[in-house]
């Protein structure tokens, strides 16, 4: 029987006046999530090894994804979710604030067309942004979302 695969990744938030939260939140890139928005978009993540921990994954799929260094600052266990492929993901969340415009994501090569033998570089994440963890929840792949909730019950509830 194979090893689960898992995935680890950083939701970053920050408060806004009036004590409300954003999350940062990227779209994926590539020719099918393109035209896509609800359940288009992820916390920066990825798979990792038995010769990696969590925690050094997630750090380095935020910059692989994002092209910069996590913020500084306490990271926040999330704990873990199921997803319907079966991957199990590990969530931190931790407060910072950076500029979405800084954003230089790393990219992937696919075959594209499927079955043309022509292959092409696309970007991982192809925008990100800063959104209220509701207008964030549909935008989320849905095994992702359960990661809100559990960082509004870390904030108490605001967010």
């Amino acid at each position: 029987m194979p090893d689960t695969l898992r995935s680890a990744g950083l939701l970053v938030f920050r408060r806004t006046e009036g004590e409300g939260v954003e999350v940062l939140i990227g779209h994926m890139g590539g020719p099918f999530w393109e035209s896509r928005e609800e359940a288009a978009w992820s916390i920066p993540k990825g798979q990792y090894g038995p010769d990696e921990t969590a925690e050094d994954a997630a750090r380095r799929e935020f910059r692989e994804e994002l092209g910069l260094a996590a913020p500084d600052g306490a990271w926040i266990p999330l704990g873990e979710a199921r997803q319907r492929n079966g991957k199990i993901v590990t969530v931190w969340a931790v407060e910072g604030d950076l500029d979405p415009a800084r954003v230089v994501p790393g990219t992937f090569t696919m075959e594209w067309p499927p079955r043309s033998g022509v292959t092409a570089e696309f970007p991982e994440i192809d925008r990100v942004g800063w959104f209220a963890p509701e207008a964030a929840a549909p935008l989320l792949v849905t095994g992702q979302r359960v990661f809100l909730e559990r960082l509004r019950g870390h904030l108490g509830g605001r967010g």
